[in-house]
């Protein structure tokens, strides 16, 4: 019989496997705990990766008004190319980085697909804190489920993206193309975390993102 799926019980294998969890019921809690680790964090320096739940909170923009922290901010509308890659790579050495995921299975396992790497090269290393954000859609059963999860998730995140021209833009199915636009690039999993507690992964009730 499968496992039904549960964030207080994906949360504590996710302690196990030595990330910090935690559960929430909304946006606005989600907002006030990373509020709360930013505090005790006390960064000096703080990038993110693209990530809708993220920027839903408004965390985001306070970390940006904020005097106190450098704001490495990679996604600003209009920025040149270059200079946005630059400000990534600058982002990649931030005492804190906060992002989403696009999985999380109830073996306390995470998985991303990233077309550059400026989302998931600084979760694995870099920063010295990393702060993750998942919606309740985002849990799967396996990383089996996981991988597969992303696969029906790659067409809709190549749509977020009117410029850009993928098979699975027009026929909604991944066919693990060599388009030029191509999204999935790179795939990441993290199985535990190292050094312990360097990763803190909060768990929403509520759906967000894709």
């Amino acid at each position: 019989m499968e496992e039904p799926l549960s964030l207080q019980k994906c949360a504590e294998r996710l302690e196990r496997r030595g990330f910090r969890s935690f559960v929430v019921s909304g946006l606005k809690e989600a907002a006030d705990l990373m509020r709360g680790l930013v505090r005790e964090l006390s960064p000096a320096s703080a990038s993110y990766g693209d990530s809708m739940t993220l920027k839903a909170t408004g965390i985001l923009d306070e970390l940006n008004a904020s005097p106190d922290i450098q704001f490495y901010d990679g996604f600003v509308p209009g920025m040149d190319r270059e200079e946005k890659w630059e400000i990534r790579r600058r982002g990649m050495t931030a005492d804190l980085f906060l992002t989403g995921i696009n999985a999380v299975s109830m073996k306390g396992t995470l998985h991303w697909v990233d077309m550059v790497g400026n989302r998931v090269a600084p979760v694995a290393f870099g920063p010295r804190n990393v702060i993750l954000l998942a919606g309740a859609n985002k849990l799967v059963a396996t990383p089996e489920e996981a991988r597969e999860r992303i696969r029906r998730i790659a067409p809709l995140n190549a749509r977020r993206h009117e410029d850009f021209k993928t098979p699975c833009m027009y026929t909604g199915t991944c066919a693990d193309c060599n388009s030029p636009d191509r999204l999935c690039n790179i795939h990441m999993s993290i199985v535990k975390c190292f050094p312990k507690g360097r990763i803190a992964v909060i768990l929403m009730e509520e759906s967000g993102g894709l």
